[in-house]
């Protein structure tokens, strides 16, 4: 079977690729090892329950109107309404840490007037960098590392206010440990702080959702269970896709959203030296409970908390299984517009994928059950009483995070090297979504946009 374009990968990135190419009449088939779409951002079903995976937030939220921002690109793009993702703004998030609070919603206003009360000498400190933020162009593919840790150490006095900004961007979009390239900060801090939360009230499913119904009437295909074992390389291209079951596929360009690392594996490629590829390193584990209450109604209203224990916020992989020092609180219901949403808590910490993927089948088993308990003992620190209000719960690791994903070490951000470009030593293959470098949900579908016209649609 040949195709125009084969894309490895149901996610988010991918579905958009294949709209976006099939809109243009391209013969294309996404290729999918697993039963369900949406990679790192899906959900499932366990007992009579459905759990979102990933997403917390849309984060690039934009109201009516606003046609440059991400969000309005992407539906032109996808030519999709907003009516079709059905979004709903955050009520307000905070960024907790021991002695300050900061509070923020999607109004960039709300922030700076609350830096201005918690830090009144960092007030102008604070808007320059904002507006220096807001100037940078952080769409562009060609662009140079740059840390941001000692570009903040320039821009803003307080060392606390720092680590605290740091707090939500590493968390929502980090691949490195301890720092981030300015280029990815910048694209982070506009869509947490300046553009804003949203979510539908029918979770991650409603976006999925979209998008394949979209692919399949434009006439894509696609594959489920079929996963890519091999890409046959010859003369530099890549000539062939091996399929799980054995058959062989042809196409004249192929994109892959595996990872960089991962799809040169099913090259047979090494990429050397090892510091241009590394595995990336960062991994969560996230508990989910169902309550019998809406955390509003137990006296909770924020809609996201980003909490730290110390004054300086440690972002690296733990030495045990996990990090309880900092995490992300996620409360579904606490959107506008989700008063029939279930009453939920998410929260997200920091774990190590090598410790857990040493245990044994029983070690495992009580590992997780440990972390259950640990999971709502630090929930009951920002919701008193909540655990007499649990229904059910559920945890998975970065074991669970591996297996759906194929991600090396579990590494939720993937390469902490990314490829703006999309190229690999591969001509005709190239990368989109994680390790392409554009971040988040609206991020990565734009990422698989931008190679689909770069790659395939401008080249002709």
């Amino acid at each position: 079977m040949h195709y125009d374009v084969a894309i490895i990968g149901a996610g988010m990135s991918g579905l958009a690729a294949g709209i976006r190419l099939a809109y243009f009449e391209k013969r294309v088939c996404i290729f999918e090892r697993h039963y369900a779409f949406g990679g790192l951002n899906s959900y499932y079903r366990l007992n009579g329950r459905e759990y979102d995976v990933g997403l917390h937030a849309v984060t690039n939220y934009c109201r009516p109107g606003e046609r440059n921002a991400p969000l309005a690109k992407l539906l032109r793009q996808l030519r999709l309404t907003r009516e079709d993702f059905d979004l709903r703004p955050q009520r307000h998030s905070e960024i907790r840490f021991p002695d300050r609070r900061l509070r923020f919603s999607n109004d960039p206003e709300q922030l700076q007037t609350e830096v201005a009360e918690m830090f009144p000498a960092e007030a102008d400190n604070f808007r320059r960098l904002v507006a220096r933020i807001q100037a940078y162009d952080d769409v562009r593919l060609e662009v140079e590392y740059a840390a941001t840790r000692p570009l903040l150490r320039d821009s803003i006095g307080d060392p606390l206010l720092a680590e605290m900004i740091l707090c939500p961007v590493l968390y929502y979009g980090g691949p490195e440990e301890h720092d981030i390239d300015f280029t990815h900060f910048a694209t982070l801090f506009k869509s947490i702080f300046l553009e804003g939360f949203a979510r539908p009230p029918e979770g991650v499913r409603r976006i999925i959702k979209v998008l394949v119904r979209k692919y399949r009437e434009c006439g894509g295909e696609l594959r489920m269970r079929c996963g890519i074992n091999r890409i046959d390389v010859t003369h530099g291209r890549a000539a062939a896709l091996r399929l799980d079951n054995g058959e062989e596929v042809t196409a004249d360009a192929v994109l892959s959203s595996a990872g960089f690392v991962e799809t040169m594996n099913l090259c047979g490629l090494r990429t050397a030296p090892p510091a241009e590829a590394p595995v990336g390193k960062l991994s969560f584990v996230e508990g989910v409970a169902v309550l019998d209450h809406k955390p509003a109604d137990l006296g909770h209203d924020a809609t996201i908390v980003f909490f730290n224990d110390a004054d300086r916020f440690v972002y690296a992989r733990p030495p045990g299984l996990t990090d309880f020092r900092s995490g992300v609180l996620c409360c579904p219901s606490n959107y506008e517009g989700h008063e029939d949403v279930a009453g939920t808590v998410r929260l997200t910490w920091l774990a190590n994928h090598d410790e857990w993927s040493r245990l044994g089948e029983g070690e495992y088993a009580t590992a997780k059950r440990r972390h259950g308990g640990h999971f709502l003992e630090r929930v009951e620190q920002y919701i008193p009483d909540v655990q007499r209000h649990v229904v059910c719960t559920d945890l998975f690791t970065p074991v669970t995070i591996r297996r759906y994903t194929g991600h090396l070490g579990g590494a939720v951000y993937g390469c902490p090297v990314k490829r703006r470009d999309g190229r690999t030593p591969v001509q005709n293959l190239f990368l989109c979504g994680t390790d392409q470098g554009y971040l988040g949900i609206i991020g990565a579908m734009l990422s698989g946009i931008t190679m689909a016209n770069l790659h395939v649609l401008q080249r002709e």
